[in-house]
């Protein structure tokens, strides 16, 4: 007779496999499921505008998964590229000056070019820290994002005593996607070693996958051993 221990054990076995190859398979199903998606959205943007004689399914009688896809970024490339040359800048110019007139469509086309030349530009410093600030009460701690230093009208009257501000986001879990923009004094807040990318994985996980940390050791200065006294 099987001892009912074994059984359990057994159990217990190929339930931790299968969690096992869960977390194994799942991410990975997700990924590809999320990226085959997002190209057949592209696609079927881009594809209907694509004249006969220049789209390869016409020749190859085939969907050819990504065509869209591609030729919207080289497109994109294309414009980025004539939009650094003077008349491709000019042509710029003159869509914005029209769009600037118009009362509801500026607003939201500036908001718009704010977010993504904040986020898109290798010298923005944006989103590059993580640090902890008291909130909502004192001796509690919540996890935030360095957006950067105060600047313009703000930072006039929140400088003015002296004290350093600075801007930070405080998202919630488990959709750090909306949250509130804080200005708080730098000495307020404890600076993390963690990059946003790990301080987001933390904020969606709620807390249950926290980044590996090691403590950087400090350095200890050499002490040169003191020079006899010259015989005389």
């Amino acid at each position: 007779m099987t001892d009912p221990l074994e059984k359990l054990s057994l159990a217990g076995r190929l339930r931790n496999n299968f969690l096992t190859g869960l977390i194994i398979c799942a991410p990975l199903a997700i990924t590809i499921w999320l990226t085959f998606t997002f190209i057949d959205w592209a696609d079927s943007w881009v594809t209907p505008y694509i004249p006969q004689r220049y789209n390869p399914q016409y020749y190859f009688d085939v969907t050819i998964p990504g065509t869209g896809l591609l030729i919207a970024m080289i497109l994109i490339t294309m414009i980025g590229f004539l939009g650094k040359n003077l008349i491709g800048r000019s042509i710029v110019n003159f869509g914005e000056s029209v769009l600037h007139r118009m009362p509801l469509v500026r607003t939201l086309y500036k908001s718009l070019k704010q977010i993504f030349e904040t986020v898109l530009k290798e010298q923005s410093t944006s989103f590059k820290k993580c640090g902890l600030i008291e909130f909502p009460s004192p001796g509690t701690w919540a996890l935030v994002f360095i957006s950067g230093d105060v600047q313009g009208e703000i930072a006039a009257r929140l400088n003015s005593d002296g004290e350093e501000m600075v801007g930070v986001f405080l998202p919630p879990t488990p959709v750090p996607t909306a949250g509130f923009l804080m200005f708080v004094p730098k000495s307020k807040i404890v600076m993390l070693d963690m990059t946003p990318e790990e301080g987001a994985r933390l904020l969606i996980s709620g807390g249950l996958i926290a980044p590996d940390w090691t403590p950087k050791t400090p350095e200890v200065p050499v002490l040169s051993a003191p020079i006899p006294p010259a015989k005389t």
